[in-house]
């Protein structure tokens, strides 16, 4: 699985890099995945983070 966060969407909340920073962190006032596969452990969090995007802006992918 995959992360995606729309720069275009999103709006600096910081809330996915909270609740995963093994897959999310900020760029600046943005928020970025980290390239790559996510982690088998992670997966949860890295859904949850996207679930909880006020602004929708991350996608993960299998």
């Amino acid at each position: 699985m995959k992360a995606f966060v729309d720069p275009d969407l999103c709006i600096g909340c910081t809330q996915c890099a909270g609740l995963c920073p093994e897959v999310f962190t900020m760029e600046g006032t943005l928020a970025v995945a980290l390239l790559g596969e996510i982690p088998a452990e992670a997966v949860p969090q890295a859904v949850d983070a996207a679930q909880a995007c006020p602004v929708s802006a991350i996608q993960i992918e299998a």
